[in-house]
């Protein structure tokens, strides 16, 4: 195949195969790869809505198979994304034998986490399967950036000036002290000592994860259910996790498995923000070792005033608040910017995270930083 014809078949590839694209290649002259391809791809774009796959399931199983084979994971991703709302694949997810066909992904994830109430035992278990696969992947790509930032923040936080002999940083030490150095004596005379408050077993910080469960926060409640469940593994930190609507509910207790946190969300329907921060805030039982971490995209359906009195009782208390409009790496949210706005205004930041900052983000909290200089430093757009 020459350069010219290659890129024609790329063309067709992106265009569709009808006569308006102008390219001029159809199917039988290009590679037998190209030609699959062009196939599920024609499957998918260039059928009538909820219907291009017909009603067989072993036709769609051997698509999903097929998009597997001829793109790479990311491709593939989005396909199954666009066959939800194109092919009406939400409906035949609800079969056990297709979700065996499918690619485990955070989207998937999240639309088998909405359809759990119509779910049959067998279809759920199978369900339960593909979502433990993906919160298994995204905790071996979180885990150990959060261990080492809030293990890290923690020990600097309890960093002293008067440490006790066996708990003195001798590095930080002599590097504090270079400038005594004495030639005479081939020595360093510390003026100041550098080193950690005896360390305690006891908890040491308290974190509160407040997870609005709207249909449009899916993403961000899978990576707080992951979030959730690692930072409850350390064990100088005291993690809880609230989900809410228009009701409340604290799943602390099943914070040693995200799958089991999932399965316990119902996504979709109201939103009642004021009364999930009254729980948190009930809970708050030492305010200036407790970081509060509200995710939502705002849209108030309780009382707003309320909500913004009970945000700065707590800052007002020494608690460190802030609100995440989104845990997630899909992009800018959408959310009731007047709200955001507000909270920041009485020192509540609120911002969008993407799950990779999320770590340093609990680690600036923890050592009480300014978040709001964290979010500007990271070039992070506070409202």
């Amino acid at each position: 195949m020459t350069d010219t014809d290659d890129r024609l078949t790329r063309w067709r590839l992106v265009l569709g195969g009808d006569d308006a694209d102008g390219v001029g290649i159809d199917r039988a002259s290009m590679s037998a790869a190209d030609a699959g391809r062009d196939r599920v791809l024609g499957d998918l774009y260039d059928a009538p809505r909820r219907g291009g796959l017909g009603g067989s399931q072993p036709r769609v199983s051997r698509w999903l198979g097929d998009i597997r084979t001829y793109f790479p994971s990311s491709v593939v991703q989005v396909m199954q994304s666009d066959a939800m709302d194109r092919l009406g694949l939400r409906r035949l997810l609800l079969e056990p034998e297709m979700l065996g066909s499918v690619q485990p992904d955070i989207h998937l994830a999240t639309t088998l986490i909405g359809l759990t109430s119509v779910m049959d035992e067998a279809t759920r278990e199978t369900a339960r399967t593909v979502v433990r696969a993906v919160t298994d992947q995204l905790e071996e790509r979180l885990r150990s950036a959060t261990v080492q930032a809030v293990s890290g923040a923690l020990d600097r936080s309890a960093r002293t000036s008067r440490p006790r002999p066996g708990d003195i940083d001798w590095n930080r030490t002599i590097a504090a002290n270079l400038r005594h150095y004495q030639p005479e004596y081939r020595t360093v005379v510390p003026e100041k000592l550098v080193g950690y408050a005896r360390r305690r077993s006891q908890v040491q910080r308290e974190i509160i994860l407040a997870v609005d469960q709207s249909g449009s926060m899916a993403e961000s409640v899978v990576f707080a259910s992951v979030f959730g469940a690692v930072l409850a593994s350390l064990p100088s930190v005291s993690t809880r996790l609230v989900v809410f609507d228009t009701a409340v509910v604290d799943l602390t207790d099943d914070l040693d498995d995200p799958v089991d946190i999932l399965f316990g969300v119902q996504l979709g329907g109201g939103t009642d923000i004021n009364r999930a921060v009254a729980y948190c805030q009930d809970r708050i039982s030492k305010p200036a070792d407790t970081v509060v971490i509200l995710i939502s995209d705002l849209y108030e359906g309780g009382v707003a005033d309320e909500l913004l009195e009970r945000s700065r009782a707590i800052v007002d208390s020494g608690a460190t608040m802030v609100t995440l409009l989104a845990l997630s790496d899909s992009g800018a949210p959408a959310f009731d910017a007047d709200l955001a706005g507000q909270l920041s205004g009485i020192g509540v930041p609120s911002f969008a995270c993407t799950p990779d900052l999320f770590p340093d983000l609990m680690a600036a909290a923890i050592e009480g930083r300014d978040v709001a200089d964290w979010a500007s430093s990271n070039d992070i757009v506070t409202h």
